[in-house]
């Protein structure tokens, strides 16, 4: 099987990792337009730009590719999944119009209320002085989101009401949704989806401020780890028949059949679990730790959501190992952009056993460290001594991922 991975993310390494590790041979798989880190495994294409429908085509035509698998939200959005099934090729992603479950929260909340999935109240603004009432019904601490896609930037929570007003203005011509606060311990839920049927992966947290003990400005996330051994018996099977499963059956019976990787954000409150969020794609960093425990072969999993087969052939098993990963970000991250600098020590870093490197942009969230072990101390023991080893002047990274369950 010849597989394209379209992104040039952490992300998109880790599941390159993950098809290598679990069978795939790297000649057959190509990702576009992948990165440097990428480069070193498999064969990239920087010159596709992973919106371009038509370069995306083209590039699975000619290498006659038998499975194009989506990493980021914008292709999806955009339609590329779309584009590639007409030509008859399978595409782990979902369409255009389902993909709005991720590219429209609006959309989303919708979908759940449809399908009686428990998230937390919210109303939807097109002005600001909506913005300003709603704020009022709610009280503090403010939570606010931008309708559409924004790079893991359009959400807000803060007492601060200024603050919570700039950032409704900044987002306001595309729609915002305001809503109630919701207590407790996050979890990120991975369930593949062929249209009709869903398959659980393994449970994660991640950590989305910027700095130790949860300070700082949101981000796309700092870390994560996996699995999590607090949950109760019965989460994931509770979550897919609650969450999961409706969700996917009210976009089929809308006509919309979601193929590809639903993400479930999910907070666990005093009042049972609810959903704070649905994305359409794998989520990052959570990729990283949920796939390095993955035991099945990967382009498997993918190729029978992509094909209506979820229901036949082995479900997704996880090794007993826990998985730790740290984001190196570049100085300034979230607020500003730092200029390109150099990462050294990334080798020195993989050459600690059970440590990996995902690469991912030159600034920004620059990579991940990915370690596993028997237990947590020893995965965390691990990914911060390969952080160590590596450097990048003015990065930050926290220091805290995974510490309580270390514990």
């Amino acid at each position: 099987m010849k597989i394209l991975v379209l992104g040039g993310g952490a992300r998109e390494h880790a599941i390159v990792k993950a098809l290598v590790r679990t069978g795939t041979q790297r000649e057959n798989i190509i990702c576009a337009p992948g990165n440097e880190g990428i480069a070193r495994e498999v064969e990239v294409r920087p010159e596709i730009l992973a919106t371009d429908k038509l370069a995306v085509v083209k590039l699975a035509l000619e290498e006659a590719i038998d499975l194009v698998v989506i990493g980021p939200e914008a292709p999806l959005v955009a339609g590329v999944a779309d584009a590639v099934r007409e030509q008859g090729i399978a595409v782990f992603g979902p369409n255009q119009e389902a993909a709005a479950l991720e590219g429209s929260k609006q959309f989303a909340k919708e979908i759940m209320a449809a399908a009686d999935v428990p998230t937390g109240m919210a109303y939807e603004c097109s002005t600001m002085s909506q913005v300003e009432s709603a704020m009022a019904q709610l009280g503090a601490p403010y939570v606010i989101k931008a309708d559409g896609l924004a790079a893991g930037k359009g959400v807000i929570v803060t007492s601060d009401r200024h603050e919570a007003l700039e950032h409704a203005q900044k987002f306001i011509a595309d729609g915002v949704l305001v809503e109630e606060i919701l207590g407790g311990q996050e979890v990120s839920l991975f369930f593949l989806s062929d249209g009709k049927h869903v398959m659980p992966l393994s449970p994660a947290q991640d950590y989305k401020r910027a700095y130790d003990n949860d300070e700082g400005p949101n981000t796309g996330g700092m870390g994560a780890y996996s699995p999590l051994p607090w949950l109760p018996e019965g989460f994931v099977e509770e979550i897919t028949h609650r969450v999961a499963q409706p969700t996917i059956d009210e976009l089929y019976r809308r006509g919309t059949e979601f193929v590809g990787l639903l993400y479930c954000g999910l907070i666990v409150t005093s009042r049972g679990v609810k959903v704070i969020e649905f994305n359409a794609r794998f989520g990052d960093p959570e990729t990283q730790v949920v796939l390095k425990r993955l035991n099945n072969n990967l382009a498997d999993l993918l190729m029978r959501s992509a094909t209506g087969k979820l229901d036949v052939g082995p479900q997704a098993t996880f090794s007993n190992e826990c998985a730790v990963t740290v984001v190196l970000a570049s100085e300034g991250y979230p607020v500003t952009n730092a200029p390109l600098r150099e990462v050294t020590g990334i080798d020195s870093a993989e050459s600690v056993e059970g440590v990996e490197v995902c690469k991912a942009s030159p600034t920004g969230r620059v990579l991940s460290v990915v370690a596993s072990g028997k237990t947590f101390q020893e995965a965390r023991a691990l990914a911060y001594e390969g952080m160590a080893r590596i450097e990048l002047p003015g990065g930050h990274f926290r220091h805290d991922i995974a510490l309580k369950v270390a514990q």
